[in-house]
């Protein structure tokens, strides 16, 4: 008969220790209005403090007296008070912690500004319930940034596909002279080829840590891929700054060539002559397209990526870098991201697979005169009357295009 008294005793004892808690801790859910709270001090807990101070103890927070709950107010009580009926239950510290109470912190406050807090305060957005505006971040990350922008890059490499197994690569119509013009210098194929192998470290080092997660991850496991992504992020930072001075190169060198000239508005209407079998409407060194690239995705983009990602990385005086900011900065720095990859794949496309001829002249510096020809017709015709000259870097060159100047091939 006492053993099942006892037993009878202990079980009730349990189930009510567990329905108090569980009203504990719907009691410590966010407020659902919005507004600023502001807390009594006595309620803040001081640092390192323990017992009635508020501090945080490894006891179970179901050790609760069974009269607890019988007490006048007992919902209402201070942390401090609440202790003393059942210890180790800090809801209400944490309570006022997530609504942004600030605590001490020996760190200086020009420094870290937000030390004192350990979570943000909780903020409402326009047509959107009460949250904590770290988790409002994470929700447009998760919900807006990453799925949005996956779909971006499949739809564009998608249309890039269809496009190269419809139309195939972009040849020449005549045949080749055998005669070459200079179209890219050392300097500027140099210039190129560090911003683009910077521009691909960080974009796949980008691509990995932002979608790495949905299929790495469940390959390799967690242990491999958090040091993976532990390294691209390294990689990242450091190669950001260099990023930053071969697009400055970038622009300073190619901006001349790429101002607005004639023929390209018929370009573009035109569609560079990239559907229906068309040949190319004629162009200057660079045609239409190449200047969107130029304007929109280095110095637009490149110019948005740049300073958001130097933010990031906290290399920009005169800022304090609190978490709002730095929450932002990443939205920007990822929105504009994206958009400037999926503008030079395209870009990269029709440099390898898409055009023949055009890699080559990246990585040789020369092309053909018939290349010229069809796909640059007025650069062509500035090099023949002598305008641009056939050989611009001084060094020894392939035998010049037949009808050009003497003072152009010389120069």
């Amino acid at each position: 008969m006492n053993r099942t008294l006892s037993g009878f005793v202990l079980a009730a004892a349990t189930l009510g220790a567990a329905l108090v808690g569980s009203a504990y801790a719907q009691q410590s859910q966010p407020p659902s209005v919005s507004g600023t709270v502001t807390p009594a001090p006595a309620a803040v807990p001081a640092p390192g403090a323990a017992g009635s101070a508020g501090g945080i103890r490894s006891q179970n927070i179901f050790e609760v007296k069974p009269e607890a709950s019988a007490q006048p107010g007992y919902m209402e009580q201070s942390n401090g008070e609440r202790m003393k009926v059942q210890p180790g239950n800090n809801a209400p510290m944490w309570r006022q912690v997530g609504n942004g109470v600030t605590g001490y912190s020996s760190l200086p406050a020009h420094e870290a500004p937000e030390a004192g807090n350990l979570i943000q305060p909780m903020v409402q957005y326009p047509g959107s319930r009460v949250t904590n505006a770290g988790e409002a971040w994470r929700q447009v990350r998760n919900n807006w940034i990453i799925p949005y922008g996956a779909a971006l890059l499949f739809v564009v490499l998608l249309a890039l596909a269809i496009y190269y197994f419809t139309r195939g690569t972009i040849g020449l119509h005549g045949q080749e002279t055998g005669r070459k013009i200079e179209r890219f210098t050392p300097f500027e194929r140099a210039t190129h080829w560090s911003n683009a192998t910077a521009f691909v470290t960080l974009a796949i080092s980008g691509l990995v840590m932002a979608f790495g997660q949905f299929f790495l991850l469940p390959i390799i496991g967690g242990a491999l891929f958090g040091w993976l992504t532990y390294a691209l992020k390294t990689i990242h930072n450091f190669v950001g700054p260099l990023f930053v001075v071969t697009i400055i190169l970038m622009i300073i060198t190619f901006i001349r060539d790429n101002f607005p000239q004639k023929g390209d508005l018929h370009w573009l209407a035109k569609g560079g002559g990239l559907f229906g079998g068309k040949s190319e409407p004629p162009s200057n060194r660079f045609n239409a397209g190449e200047k969107l690239v130029f304007w929109g995705g280095v110095l637009f983009l490149g110019s948005i990526v740049i300073g958001s990602g130097l933010f990031l990385d906290k290399l920009l005086p005169g800022f304090v870098y609190t978490r709002g900011e730095m929450q932002v900065a990443h939205m920007v720095h990822a929105v504009a991201t994206l958009l400037m990859i999926a503008l030079i794949m395209g870009h990269i496309y029709i440099g390898t697979l898409g055009m023949k001829g055009a890699f080559k002249a990246m990585r040789e510096g020369y092309v053909d005169e018939t290349w010229a020809r069809e796909h640059h017709e007025y650069w062509y015709q500035d090099v023949e009357a002598g305008k641009i000259p056939v050989q611009r870097s001084g060094q020894g060159a392939p035998k010049a295009a037949s009808g050009m100047a003497a003072e152009g091939s010389s120069t």
